[in-house]
């Protein structure tokens, strides 16, 4: 590997060690090593360097793309939005990139908005990649909060294709919504969920988002979810041998939450375990 090719100090990433899985306000101070705006080009192609992202695991060099792209968020650098995105596809199984570029992003704040709205609505772009990048316009709008209200029309810009939107897209999109506590988007949601177009694994049902939204209570939905049980005649022994029992929409909902939970411990486990990959 040629790691002449980034001077100081730059360069001192390189050896800087094993990242540490943190929050932003807990990342080193990277710019006590003399990093600045001077520096963001090579921090950019630091971050995106495949040779580094896909060095060997064991190796010193493997986190530097890491610490370049915490040093980019701390630098406020709006030139690395595009080129970071790339690796939501480029890095698609990477837990560092799937939980840190949208911390990044966040720490850019809202200039880095229209590339995201654009990277999220572009349909060439694989859709996993694109659900990825969904988060960050959430997490820009919870850490700034003067630039919320462009994050919610920009999380309603892109529910309003719900018709033309992957079911799995426009879960995210509602999440990002419901978490940016974004009243004005209910009656779009609503639509979304009526036309069947919102993939309920993500948060629930429209019963549920109005429980977030403190609309109506859980006990309150249940109850409607029990009256709008169909009657049916009482199974036979061999139906009840061979038929699951029926669950509701929030039911399967915590199971799947649980499931995810778990997935992400495990996945936290094996990082650990075995260090960048």
């Amino acid at each position: 590997m040629d790691t002449g090719k980034y001077a100081p100090p730059v360069d001192r990433l390189l050896t800087y060690g094993e990242a540490e899985t943190n929050a932003p306000d807990q990342w080193p101070n990277y710019l006590e090593l003399g990093l600045g705006p001077e520096q963001i080009d090579d921090l950019i192609r630091m971050a995106t360097d495949a040779s580094l992202n896909w060095a060997d695991s064991e190796s010193l060099e493997v986190w530097a793309p890491t610490h370049a792209w915490r040093a980019l968020g701390q630098l406020r650098a709006e030139a690395a939005v595009e080129p970071l995105l790339s690796l939501f596809e480029d890095l698609e199984d990477s837990d560092w990139v799937l939980e840190e570029l949208p911390e990044v992003f966040s720490m850019i704040g809202s200039a880095a908005l229209p590339a995201l709205a654009a990277y999220i609505a572009d349909k060439s772009f694989d859709e996993d990649a694109r659900i990825s990048a969904i988060p960050s316009v959430e997490k820009i709008g919870l850490r700034w909060p003067e630039a919320r209200p462009a994050c919610v029309a920009l999380l309603m810009q892109q529910l309003e294709r719900f018709a033309e939107n992957a079911p799995e897209i426009n879960g995210f999109l509602v999440l990002g919504l419901v978490e940016l506590k974004a009243e004005e988007a209910l009656p779009l949601i609503e639509r979304a969920f009526a036309a069947r177009r919102v993939d309920p694994l993500i948060l629930g049902d429209w019963e549920d988002v109005q429980i977030e939204f403190g609309l109506k209570t859980q006990k309150e939905v249940e109850q409607e979810r029990s009256r709008k049980l169909p009657e049916t005649p009482f199974p036979s022994s061999e139906e009840k041998a061979i038929s699951p029992p029926a669950i509701s929409s929030k039911e399967q909902h915590q199971r799947e939450a649980t499931r995810k939970k778990a997935k992400s411990k495990m996945a936290s486990r094996s990082r650990k375990k075995n260090r960048k990959r």
